[in-house]
């Protein structure tokens, strides 16, 4: 279980890393989904990244709809 743990914070740490980078580098002062969702497509490889953010955008809207 703490293998799992690991990669699933080393992916959240480098999503997060690169959403940050493409923020500061559009000058823009918060991480927005736009963000999330460019990092995610760099960091996973063709189809993961596809499926992650159609998951991640039905996760928001279910959210966000709550």
């Amino acid at each position: 279980m703490s293998i799992m743990n690991s990669f699933i914070n080393d992916i959240f740490e480098k999503i997060a890393g690169e959403a940050s980078r493409l923020a500061r580098y559009n000058k823009k002062p918060t991480i927005t989904s736009r963000e999330i969702q460019t990092a995610v497509r760099l960091i996973l490889p063709g189809e993961l990244a596809k499926h992650a953010v159609s998951e991640g955008t039905k996760a928001v809207t279910k959210f966000t709809s709550a």
